[in-house]
């Protein structure tokens, strides 16, 4: 696994103003302008990109903090398009390229026994395709007479580079180098028409629902290629387990009896019930940690506990007997309770 933050120089604490001076000063010292025929200073440009284009965006950074993934590789175009948007011009003789699609995302439900074992689930959703009526085409193109054919117009600009030479997109085509003289009736016009998609997607034993899950090229196609699908899973809640991180919750209610005296109860774990022996004398809120019965750590390292944690339950309703006998048992042990009162009196002769 790449160490981005060893590649900036920064820390893994870093803020994103600090990360963003990181990167610009390494990537001017090692721009492939400064360093004309350098292959070693070109592949380290290229590693300060990829670094920064992780660590600048939040969802990516968190993924690659928890899970060691989110690197999002590319050429040297991307990285360029990344130099633009920091820097705010482009390098000289990088021609702009079609657009790819546009990204997607969708969520999944899955259940809280899926995590355990991971699982594979059909998704369907929408994208859009080429339109075959017009082959993607939009209807009968013709040049734009304004950049000729090429959707860009050069500016120049001086910086401390020398005289850059700027491509913008041409306003006229919107960047496309044609213009259509007649309009697809199908597609009216954009060349992409919806498309209902089905697709098989592998869910990794425990996926949370911070993780999201990419799948390459099934996004939206565009004229310089599709772009991905990112897959985000919605954890259904379960009827008596919550989840932490890698460890369950259970709550547990017991009656004073079985607190004071001890017990045997069932625990509901995913994969069936549990026993769990209750000692005498535990307390409300005691917690009992059954090992190995959570859900997967991140990277394989085991699973994590199922946490049970006691709750007293104390009755409400009590019949004459079970009065008397809590009654006796306070006596027993000198604890000092209120005195029978004479409401309590006569709501016990009507309940007979």
């Amino acid at each position: 696994m790449k160490d981005y933050y060893a590649i900036l120089g920064v820390d893994r604490k870093a803020s994103t103003e600090e990360i963003k001076r990181a990167y610009r000063k390494l990537a001017l010292k090692y721009h492939p302008d400064k360093n004309p025929g350098d292959k070693e200073a070109e592949e380290k440009f290229k590693q300060i990109n990829e670094a920064y284009a992780v660590l600048s965006d939040p969802e990516k950074r968190a993924n690659y903090d928890r899970y060691g993934t989110a690197a999002p590789g590319g050429d040297l175009g991307d990285i360029f398009d990344l130099f633009e948007q920091v820097f705010g011009f482009r390098t000289p003789g990088v021609a702009g390229r079609a657009p790819r699609g546009e990204d997607l995302e969708v969520e999944v439900q899955v259940a809280l026994r899926d995590v355990l074992h991971g699982a594979e689930k059909e998704i369907t959703y929408d994208r859009l395709v080429p339109c075959e009526a017009c082959r993607g085409q939009g209807g009968r193109r013709q040049p734009c007479r304004w950049c000729g054919g090429r959707g860009r117009l050069e500016q120049v600009q001086h910086t401390f580079f020398g005289n850059v030479v700027t491509q913008v997109p041409c306003s006229a085509c919107r960047g496309q180098g044609y213009t259509l003289s007649e309009t697809c009736t199908a597609c009216k016009g954009q060349g992409r028409v919806r498309r209902k998609e089905r697709i098989q997607v592998s869910l990794p034993a425990g996926i949370d629902e911070n993780q999201l899950l990419r799948v390459s090229g099934m996004g939206n196609l565009g004229p310089g290629g599709p772009g991905d699908l990112f897959v985000r899973p919605r954890i259904q809640p379960h009827p008596h387990l919550k989840r932490e991180g890698a460890n369950l919750i259970y709550r547990l209610r017991l009656g004073l009896a079985q607190a004071a005296l001890g017990t045997r109860v069932g625990i509901p774990g995913l994969e069936g019930e549990l026993e769990l022996n209750v000692p005498p004398g535990t307390h409300d809120g005691e917690v009992f940690e059954l090992e190995g019965e959570g859900l997967p750590h991140p990277g394989g390292r085991g699973r994590g506990k199922l946490r049970v944690i006691v709750q007293i339950a104390v009755p409400t309703q009590l019949s004459k007997k079970a009065r008397e006998l809590l009654r006796q048992y306070a006596q027993e042990v000198g604890e000092e309770v209120a005195p029978e009162g004479f409401w309590d009196k006569v709501k016990r002769v009507f309940r007979g």
